[in-house]
C-alpha cells in the first residue's frame, strides 16, 4: 500500500465522520449525550468490536 491510499483512507474516514452531525445535528448531539453516559468497559467494547470489524474487512479486501 502506498502513502497516497492511506492518505485517501483517512480523508474518506473524515468525510464519513462528518456526514451525520451535518445532515441532523440536533441527532448528533443527543446520541453523543447518550455515549457521554456509557461506562469505560461499554466504551471500551464498542470500540474493540470496532477494530475487528475493521481489520476484517481490511484482511477480507487486501489483495
Amino acid at each position: 500500500m502506498d502513502s497516497d491510499t492511506l492518505w485517501m483512507a483517512l480523508a474518506l474516514v473524515l468525510v464519513i465522520e462528518g456526514l451525520f452531525p451535518f445532515i441532523s445535528p440536533a441527532n448528533w448531539r443527543r446520541t453523543f449525550a447518550q455515549l457521554l453516559q456509557l461506562s469505560d468497559g461499554q466504551i471500551r467494547t464498542f470500540a474493540m468490536a470496532s477494530i475487528s470489524v475493521g481489520l476484517l474487512l481490511i484482511w477480507m479486501l487486501a489483495p
